[in-house]
């Protein structure tokens, strides 16, 4: 495939396909630019994170090591599609989950190795990143441990060229196991200073025929209140601003953490992605971080960061934080939580 470009209709050029020399070069621009995979297509409304790269295991090494915010695990092979040995990539891949899984029968020395190799490379460790990104760490790496300990990662092969046979090979693997191996074609343009990538995902499309014996589980609103029963003097706030979201939100997707639930409501005429989460431990999760997907976008979380700032118990705990993804405390948003409805109610009418 070509791509054409212009300006204002004029001086048209055609871009043809580029390679990557080296697949070193494919796993450098990964790590360095984590977005480029759409792992938003394998999963929703979850963030993620890059913990290392080239991770030891006992047959080799990991290409890019990923978790996301529900504790999942994600191996990601890179191979150049004129390799030879392409038609064996899948097996290497399952080899390093099966070395990963056998390496670290104790699953808190896994998460021992990823602070020493964090903090040795960037000054800040593991469980410290996983803090500053995801917010609240302790049921995220509680997840990582378990996933680990049942062998359950999301393996992702990422090449500049998909042969079909491999596609036609993961889709049957995704139908008929326990777990999920996805490709990733990565098209490659360069027009002067700049690079241009177009992903494709294929696998993500499969549906499981098996009942999976993983530790994740699908949330719905009755197991998500039957948790928050834990929490008796937020049950009461959170069920407020569901129902605000069920009347309102063009759409609520649900987590799939194996210890919290999740609920996520979207707006779209904010953002195709949800402007807030509610945890079943009471929590809320304000997604600054997403909402930047235009400029009318950006806008609205401008001027949703500003009027956070006038219900004072939120506005003085997000003076604390500096996370992408601020994690608000129940004890912080419950007492506020008819503010905070009106605050948003506001905004989407003024949209």
């Amino acid at each position: 495939m070509a791509i054409i470009i212009s300006k204002k209709g004029k001086n048209a050029e055609r871009l043809e396909k580029g390679i990557f020399k080296q697949e070193q070069d494919l796993q450098k621009y990964i790590y360095d630019n984590p977005d480029s995979l759409p792992l938003n297509q394998i999963k929703e409304d979850v963030y993620f994170l890059v913990v290392d790269r080239e991770f030891p295991v006992s047959v080799g090494s990991i290409d890019v090591l990923q978790i996301d915010s529900e504790g999942d695990i994600y191996i990601i092979e890179t191979k150049l599609y004129r390799n030879p040995d392409k038609r064996v990539v899948l097996s290497q891949v399952l080899d390093y989950g099966a070395s990963l899984w056998g390496d670290y029968e104790d699953p808190d020395d896994f998460i021992e190795k990823l602070n020493q190799r964090m903090r040795s490379k960037t000054g800040t460790g593991f469980n410290e990143k996983v803090e500053d990104n995801f917010g609240e760490s302790e049921n995220i790496l509680n997840n990582i441990k378990q996933n680990l300990s049942n062998g359950i990662f999301n393996f992702v092969i990422l090449m500049d060229k998909v042969p079909s046979h491999l596609k036609n090979l993961v889709l049957f693997i995704n139908q008929n196991s326990q777990f999920n191996v996805y490709t990733v074609e990565l098209e490659y343009y360069k027009h002067d200073e700049y690079e241009i990538m177009i992903p494709h995902v294929y696998g993500a499309e499969s549906k499981k025929k098996l009942v999976s014996s993983s530790v994740r589980k699908k949330w719905y609103e009755e197991s998500f209140f039957q948790a928050a029963k834990n929490i008796p003097d937020a049950v009461k706030a959170i069920r407020k601003i569901y129902d605000f979201s069920e009347d309102n939100a063009d759409e609520i997707t649900w987590g799939t953490g194996a210890l919290t639930g999740s609920f996520n409501p979207k707006f779209f005429s904010v953002s195709g992605r949800s402007i807030f989460t509610i945890w079943s431990d009471g929590t809320m999760t304000l997604n600054h971080a997403w909402l930047d997907e235009n400029e009318r976008t950006i806008e609205w979380r401008a001027r949703f960061l500003e009027e956070l700032n006038g219900i004072k118990p939120i506005a003085d705990f997000l003076k604390k934080s500096t996370k992408k993804f601020p994690n608000v405390p129940y004890k912080v948003w419950t007492p506020v939580v008819d503010e905070f409805i009106d605050l948003v109610s506001r905004l989407l009418t003024g949209i």
